[in-house]
């Protein structure tokens, strides 16, 4: 018979691992709890279950730490960073859950879980059972036997593995898994401050254990040892052997493993369930329920057939339905379980009467139903209309476009009314779509999308997830209605009439209640004057600047291409060269040898989790200076992504139909207010090369009656902190328009303005905008010819230089730690849950967040005030003028020749007048036959 498997969970090895995969996209609930370690953890738990179906499983938590290591060694894991508040928070609810799960927690005070794990895992070895440690900690190796494995979980693409005697003999280059705790003992750890032996690293550990076998053994040997090595094993042979007792794990825990306690069973479901709608999991329960195999459970859930819209004569008739609501399993309404009233309209007669009714509305919501995702190149399938929860109307268009463009057309009054508000998720696109059947959408606009962009930055704000948060309603899946993504998904015009209807009224209804819940919100969180003034209007500017595209041309990037081609052979010729053999550049695990075995560019080389070397940028960076061939791999590197990224997938991106390429403008994507644009991203276009400033020149005018005007904000960020740190210094530099980089120079090196260097300039630049950034002396030192102290000394001169930028910069933080936001001049807020962590790494981001936000965000706030000044002006004055882009502080016109002196002064008077501070704007326009000539 097969062995009976005891699956055990080092907690927080799996929790701080979850958490911090989460790192650079926290998942933040709407109550602004960061949730990543909880998701995290549950991701590995039932991932654990579905994919193992074990027969026993715990999860063991440390408590107290180890008190008999700390005895042994006072600074064990002495430098270790407090645990992030996200963390502490996630312990006791993640308990809870396992509680709710029926698995056994085991805790024992004054013990780790790795000794835990390793006590009941030799237990339940003789027992008869095979064990498998579920952990990322490469420490439990030394537990590995016959019957005992280690399982480490899934991460970054990598499948799990299981780490058995080979696994771990081939990963320490030991005979035994026992000998792991020399290995580690002899190397230390620098995470629990285990010290091992001074000069001993990973590969001499592996050396001595094939030389000796033991610490015990080396140390009786020392006399095999040469040079500075025996006297540093010889000098430190007590601390080799504590090393190596902090580094064992203990087998004599307080715990037994009793096979019954630790038998797998179903979960209180429904208690689970309570648990993840309170943290706001979408997914998990049914996640839960898959990995419990349970699957069927998911599809019975408890019914409220929805009315019957077959036969409905009254089709305006108010709902009455008094059904109860009841909820599915996961514990969300759905369109199944809700009373509602949905209904497709098809004649003209019926679309005559829903006119009606919707022109006597104040407010209403509409989306539509199309062919394609994009939306210039999308045709209507039908518009739904909803007014009212939990009912609405589904217009249908047919795919003849002359039958298709009337109807549209009999909804043009409602569209075009100005006094009826217009309600929708990520309106842009549906503006954009309309415009394909020239219908413009007047009148004022809830955008739900933006609405809680504004209320809750951090969270993601796609429909479903705010249906699900905040009206725990889980919308129909668009997979159930066409299939997923790929070739074989079908078009909206192939489903069923009734199905279409129910699915597209639903996002119409769902989206109406959505706005009753965010008006309220937008008004406690000081959010509404922002969103009416700033970011509703400017949906319809971006959607006008989408619809207008940009004039690309196309052979100069062909001819670009090749060069780019020529360019980066030379550069393959010369590193080829320079190594002394030719290898494959675009491959790191080739690379790195050659740079640090072959070339041994550095004596100590970074390298990856996976052992390999690091050649990633910033490591390559910090070469680059003294190593020719490093700078030309860096080079190389840029010419090929301008290549591959710009200048062969620009002509990819021009639209069939008008020769442009339209890129999509994001509002809701930077937590600091500023525009992404993707598809294809046009703000990440290099300028600082040659090469990438070539790219510019490829962007032209429509046509020989036009000319690029680009107007340009001048030092923005460094204008804003000015004002808004009341330096008078800075300040009075910019109303006497000096250059501040010179100006600020002067200051801090104590010399005449005329005296000033251009390095003294270029130093005090890299200062100016990376006070902003919060720039360490470090960080200075590697953006400069200046070592570390000589940064430190300018940093610390800068700010006695500015002293008032200093303490606005220590009021921001104290802003941010009393109410846990900062915000920009027109009140747009940056949420800041780690401002107060006791994590040091953590907090030192969150506080600089709290400066760079209300600078960063402010610039975003007054760009967008003029470019819907300049659009409004644009419209209202009937120029010809186009505006097309908007490159963080630039903005891009095509300039009609004849009105251009005017709309020149226009544009300028607009941005540089766009918000008045102590500090005066300064815009420059250039012009040109194309981008770079303009700019």
């Amino acid at each position: 018979m097969a062995k009976k498997r005891l699956f055990l969970l080092d907690a927080y090895a799996l929790i701080f691992r979850g958490y911090y995969a989460f790192i650079k996209n926290p998942r933040i609930n709407s109550k602004g709890m960061n949730t990543s370690a909880v998701m995290g953890f549950m991701n590995s738990l039932l991932d654990v279950i579905k994919r193992e179906n074990p027969d026993h499983l715990a999860v063991c938590f440390d408590k107290g730490g180890s008190v008999a290591r700390t005895e042994m060694f006072t600074d064990y894991k002495a430098n270790r960073d407090e645990t992030p508040e996200a963390i502490r928070i996630a312990i006791p609810i993640i308990q809870d859950i396992i509680t709710a799960m029926h698995i056994p927690c085991i805790e024992k005070e004054g013990f780790e879980a790795d000794d835990i794990i390793g006590t009941l895992a030799k237990q339940a070895e003789k027992a008869g059972y095979e064990t498998f440690m579920v952990t990322p900690d490469k420490d439990y190796a030394q537990l590995v036997s016959e019957n005992i494995f280690m399982y480490r979980p899934a991460r970054m693409g990598n499948g799990i593995e299981i780490w058995g005697i080979p696994e771990v003999q081939k990963k320490f280059g030991v005979e035994t898994p026992e000998q792991v705790i020399d290995f580690l003992g002899m190397m230390g750890d620098s995470v629990d401050n285990i010290p091992g032996l001074p000069g001993v690293g990973e590969k001499t550990a592996i050396k001595f254990l094939q030389q000796f076998g033991s610490m015990e053994n080396l140390l009786a040997s020392t006399d095999q040892l040469k040079g500075k090595m025996k006297e540093k094993v010889e000098a430190n042979k007590e601390l080799g052997l504590l090393s190596k007792e902090l580094a064992r794990i203990m087998l004599d825990v307080p715990v037994e493993f009793h096979e019954e306690n630790f038998e797998m069973c179903d979960p209180d479901f429904e208690k689970v369930n309570e648990i993840f709608q309170e943290l706001e999991f979408r997914r998990m329960s049914e996640n839960l329920m898959k990995a419990y195999k349970k699957e069927e459970t998911l599809q019975t859930a408890a019914g409220v057939t929805p009315e019957n819209n077959n036969g409905q004569t009254d089709l305006f008739a108010d709902l009455t339905a008094t059904a109860t609501v009841e909820t599915t399993t996961s514990g969300f309404i759905t369109a199944e379980t809700h009373p509602h009233f949905y209904q497709s309209v098809t004649s003209k007669l019926a679309r005559k009467l829903l006119l009606d009714k919707l022109m006597l509305q104040k407010s209403v919501c509409f989306d539509t139903e199309t062919t394609s995702l994009k939306s210039l190149e999308a045709e209507l399938v039908g518009i739904a209309f909803s007014w009212e929860a939990g009912k609405g109307y589904y217009v249908t268009i047919p795919e003849d476009q002359v039958e298709a463009k009337a109807i549209v057309d009999e909804f043009k009054p409602f569209f075009e009314a100005e006094e009826i508000e217009k309600i929708g998720q990520n309106l842009k696109y549906d503006i954009k779509v309309l415009s394909n059947y020239n219908i413009t959408v007047n009148g004022p606009i809830f955008d739900t999308m933006i609405a809680h962009y504004l209320i809750n930055p951090d969270m993601r704000h796609n429909m479903d997830v705010l249906a699900e948060t905040y009206l725990n309603y889980q919308p129909i899946s668009i997979e159930t209605l066409i299939g997923k993504k790929g070739k074989n998904q079908k078009s909206m015009r192939s489903v069923d009439i009734d199905k279409q209807t129910e699915y597209a009224v639903e996002d119409a209804d769902i989206t109406f209640q959505l706005k009753q819940v965010f008006a309220p919100e937008l008004e406690k969180r000081n959010a509404k004057k922002l969103f009416e003034e700033v970011e509703a209007p400017l949906v319809k500017v971006l959607a006008a600047m989408e619809i207008e595209g940009i004039n690309v041309d196309e052979k100069f990037l062909g001819t670009l291409s090749e060069a780019l081609k020529t360019d980066i052979a030379e550069l393959e010729k010369s590193i080829f060269e320079q190594a002394g053999e030719e290898f494959n550049l675009a491959s790191p695990k080739q690379l790195g040898p050659i740079l640090f075995d072959k070339l041994k560019l550095v004596d100590k080389p970074k390298k990856t989790k996976t052992g390999q070397y690091s050649t990633a940028e910033d490591v390559l960076s910090y070469l680059a200076k003294d190593h020719k061939i490093v700078e030309d791999i860096l080079t190389w590197r840029s010419l090929n992504k301008l290549l591959s990224t710009y200048v062969d997938a620009l002509p990819k991106e021009v639209n069939a139909k008008t020769g442009r390429i339209h890129t999509v403008y994001s509002q809701a994507v930077a937590a600091t207010g500023r525009l992404s644009s993707n598809n294809p991203n046009l703000q990440n276009i290099p300028i600082r090369t040659e090469r990438g400033r070539q790219v510019r020149k490829a962007f032209v005018p429509r046509n020989e009656e036009y000319t690029i005007l680009a107007a340009d904000y001048s030092q923005i960020e460094l204008r804003i902190i000015a004002a808004l740190s009341e330096e008078e210094t800075m300040i009075n530099a910019f109303k006497h328009g000096e250059d501040i980089h010179a100006s600020t120079a002067a200051k801090v090196f104590k010399v005449d303005l005329e005296d000033v260097t251009r390095e003294q300039r270029s130093n005090a630049k890299t200062v100016n905008f990376g006070i902003i950034y919060g720039v360490s002396a470090f960080g200075l030192s590697n953006q400069t010819s200046l070592n570390r102290s000589e940064a430190k000394e300018l940093i610390d001169t800068y700010y006695e230089t500015y002293p008032k930028l200093k303490a606005y910069m220590s009021s921001q933080v104290h802003f941010a730690q009393d109410n846990g936001y900062v915000e920009t001049i027109l009140g747009r807020r940056r949420y800041l849950a780690d401002i107060n962590s006791r994590n040091q790494v953590v907090r030192g981001a969150a506080e600089r967040n709290a400066v760079n936000a209300p600078i960063q965000g402010s610039a975003a706030d007054i760009i967008k005030l003029a470019m819907i000044n300049i659009h409004k002006k644009l419209q209202t004055e009937e120029y010809q003028t186009k505006m097309l882009l908007q490159v963080h502080d630039e903005l891009v016109f095509d300039a009609y020749k004849p009105e251009l002196d005017k709309v020149k002064a226009m544009i300028q008077t607009e941005m540089e007048n766009a918000y008045n501070m102590t500090v005066p704007l300064d815009v420059e326009v250039g012009l040109g036959d194309d981008w770079l000539t303009a700019h």
